[in-house]
Formats: structure tokens, sequence, C-alpha cells
């Protein structure tokens, strides 16, 4: 799935048993890829609501991680990586000041009733706009959690804050939607 980042490394890597304080070494690097690629790109979608962006977000968190290679240790490389997409995100929101929106604009064919489709579609529109309306920390504390299935303790990790917070959030944001959308 994430295919797309491709850079030169242009470093043998010896296999040394020694543990590195950089992320310089390809097979350090590698390893930190592969286990934080997904999540941090499910965690820059969900904020940016583009696919497209989200990978281009992961891929420059990750090239600049390997050019600042040198100063970043292997464990704070996660947080080094989210730092930037994170940082990646808010310019973006900045440069737009629009938040995207999460609708599917492709036609289906269905065997559906046109009733039916009429009111999924704005069950849709309700639980989008009540998605949107809700402040973006709590918005994307809910994604990870319900969508991705993140457990509250990973959520405050990538987000930086403590589990509390996440709990308080997740509180407030069902407690937005219940009072936005019937029949939740």
């Amino acid at each position: 799935m994430f295919g797309f980042f491709q850079i030169s490394l242009g470093k043998t890597t010896s296999l040394k048993t020694e543990k590195t304080d950089h992320v310089c070494e390809e097979l350090v690097f590698d390893t930190i890829f592969k286990s934080n690629s997904k999540t941090v790109f499910n965690y820059i979608y969900y904020k940016f609501g583009n696919e497209e962006k989200a990978h281009d977000a992961v891929q420059e968190a990750f090239l600049k991680l390997w050019e600042n290679c040198a100063k970043v240790a292997p464990e704070k490389a996660k947080a080094y990586v989210y730092t930037v997409a994170n940082n990646l995100y808010l310019n973006v929101l900045k440069a737009e000041k629009v938040r995207l929106k999460y609708a599917d604009k492709t036609l289906k064919t269905t065997h559906e009733s046109p009733e039916f489709i009429m009111e999924e579609n704005e069950f849709k529109e309700k639980l989008d706009r009540a998605l949107n309306s809700l402040p973006e920390n709590q918005r994307s504390t809910f994604l990870l959690n319900r969508i991705d299935g993140k457990k509250y303790a990973e959520i405050a990790e990538m987000e930086g804050v403590s589990i509390k917070a996440i709990e308080k959030r997740m509180h407030l944001a069902l407690k937005a939607l219940r009072e936005q959308i019937d029949g939740i």
C-alpha cells in the first residue's frame, strides 16, 4: 500500500549488532517506516479527509526523517514523524482555510429504492456535518478510535496528550454527535 515511498538510500547496510543513536542505517530506517507508515497515514487521513494528501504527508514526513536521520534517535523517530506529518497538516489547513469533506461523490449502481438511497444520503450528510462540526481534536480522536480501532493509549501517544484527555475528547464527541443526529 505504501509503495509510493521510494528514495534511494544510497548506503549499504552492515549487519552491526551494536545499537545506533540515529536512523541513518537503511535497516533501521526501513524498520521504522514499515512499523509506523500505516498508522501515520491513518492519523493524517482522518485529519485531511483526503487519501492523496495523506499519502503525500506521510511521504514528506519520512523524507524529512531521512534528511535529518543523523539528528534523530531511533526511539524518537516515531514521535518525529508524527510531529512532521501533523505540522504539514496544519500548514495545509492554513493555506487552504477550509476543512475537507468525507463525501464520496461517485455514482453507485444499486438495487435499493430511491427513498432508501435518499434517506441514506441525508443521513450521510447529517453525519458528515456533525463530524465536521466537531473540533479537530475530537473528530480525529473519534475516527481513530471508532474507525481505525485504536486504543485510547495509542491515540494519546500519537497526539502527545494524556489518556484522560482522550477520554474527555471521546465523551464530548459522542455527546455532540448524539445531540446533532437523531437515531444514534
